[in-house]
C-alpha cells in the first residue's frame, strides 16, 4: 500500500474512534444520571447512617427506608448497569481504533509516529482510553467514564483539525533514538496527567456536594451519591500524580540530554524546554503542598489543577504560536 492509502486508513480509523467514543460518553452520562436517581434522596442528608455499597464503585448508599424504596433503587441500578456495560465496551473498541491509527500512521512515513502535535495527540488520548481500560479490569470505574472520554474526544478533535498534519519525514534534528524514549515517556506522562486531573475535578465536586450536605444543589448532590467518598478520590488523584510525576521528570532530563546531541547545549531557553521545566515547578509545589500540614487537600488539588492548564498551554498554544527550536508541530 502507498503512503497516502496508509495515511487515509489513519485517518478514517480516527474519526471512527472519534464516533464511537461519543457513543461511549453518552452510555456514561446516561449511567451517572440512572445512578444519581436510583440512589436514594435521603442518602445525602447527613443525619443519616449510611453504607456505602461497592468498592471502587458508585457511591450508592443503603437507607433504612422500606423495602419499596429498596426495591425501586435496585431497579434503578440495573437500568444503570445496562447503560454502562455497552459503554465500556465501546470504549474499548475506541481505544482499538486509536492505537490502529497509530500503527497505520507509523507504517505511511516509517518511523514512530511521534514527530508533530498531531500524531502525539493521537499517541496521548490511546495510553489515557488504554489506562482507563486497564483500570476498569481490576475495579469498577464506570463513574470515570465520562471525565475520561470527553477530554479525550476534545483532543482528537483537536488532533484530526486543528493541529492535522499530512504524513511526512521528520525533520534531520529529530532523527534520533531520544525521539522514542523522550518523546514516548512525555506522551505516558500526559495521558496519567490527564487522567489524574480528570479524577482531582471529581473530587472538588464531590468535595463540594460533601460540605453543603442536604443543601447541595441537585447535580452535585446526585455526584455525591454516585461518585465514590472525596477522600478516595483525592487519595486516587494523589496516586495517578505520583506516577506522573517522575515520567515527567525523565522526561524533562531526556529531552536536555537529546538537546546536547542536537544543539551542543542542554539548555537553550527555548519556549518549549521553559514550558516544560514550569509544568515540573507546578506539580513538584503540587506534591510539596499535599505532603505539608496546613495544606487544605483542596487547594492542594487546585495547584495539580493548574499544572495540567499548563500542560494544555505547553502542548496547544506554545506549540502553536511560539517560534522555537521545537516548533515541530507541523501546522
Amino acid at each position: 500500500m502507498t503512503r497516502e492509502v496508509l495515511e487515509q486508513y489513519s485517518l478514517v480509523s480516527l474519526y471512527s474512534a472519534i464516533v464511537v467514543l461519543t457513543l461511549a460518553m453518552l452510555g456514561f452520562i446516561v449511567y451517572l444520571a440512572r445512578s444519581a436517581a436510583a440512589a436514594p434522596r435521603d442518602a445525602v442528608e447527613p443525619a443519616r447512617a449510611d453504607v456505602l455499597v461497592g468498592a471502587g464503585g458508585p457511591a450508592v448508599h443503603r437507607s433504612p427506608d422500606g423495602p419499596g424504596d429498596d426495591a425501586a433503587s435496585a431497579s434503578g441500578l440495573v437500568k444503570a448497569r445496562k447503560a454502562a456495560g455497552p459503554a465500556r465496551m465501546l470504549t474499548g473498541l475506541a481505544t482499538l481504533l486509536v492505537g490502529v491509527s497509530i500503527l497505520f500512521r507509523g507504517l505511511s512515513v516509517h518511523r514512530p509516529p511521534l514527530g508533530n502535535l498531531h500524531e502525539f495527540v493521537a499517541a496521548a488520548s490511546f495510553v489515557l482510553l488504554l489506562s482507563f481500560c486497564l483500570w476498569g479490569l481490576k475495579r469498577n470505574v464506570d463513574w470515570l467514564g465520562a471525565f475520561v472520554t470527553a477530554p479525550v474526544l476534545l483532543m482528537l478533535g483537536s488532533a484530526t483539525t486543528f493541529w492535522y498534519t499530512e504524513a511526512a519525514q521528520l525533520m534531520p534534528s529529530l532523527k534520533s533514538g531520544w525521539l522514542v524514549i523522550h518523546v514516548t515517556v512525555a506522551t505516558i506522562s500526559v495521558g496519567v496527567f490527564t487522567l489524574a486531573a480528570m479524577v482531582g475535578l471529581a473530587y472538588l465536586l464531590v468535595d463540594r456536594a460533601e460540605a453543603r450536605g442536604g443543601g447541595a444543589p441537585g447535580r452535585l448532590a446526585g455526584l455525591r451519591r454516585v461518585l465514590p467518598p472525596a477522600p478516595e478520590l483525592e487519595r486516587l488523584s494523589y496516586g495517578l500524580h505520583v506516577i506522573a510525576f517522575p515520567l515527567w521528570t525523565f522526561t524533562l532530563i531526556a529531552g536536555a540530554i537529546w538537546a546536547r546531541q542536537a544543539w551542543a547545549s542542554y539548555w537553550n531557553w527555548d519556549p518549549k524546554e521553559v514550558w516544560t521545566f514550569v509544568i515540573w515547578v507546578v506539580y513538584a509545589a503540587y506534591l510539596h503542598a499535599r505532603a505539608t500540614t496546613g495544606i487544605s487537600r483542596q487547594k492542594a488539588t487546585y495547584i495539580a489543577l493548574a499544572g495540567f492548564a499548563c500542560i494544555i498551554i505547553n502542548y496547544s498554544i506554545v506549540n502553536m504560536y511560539f517560534v522555537g527550536q521545537h516548533s515541530y508541530s507541523g501546522v
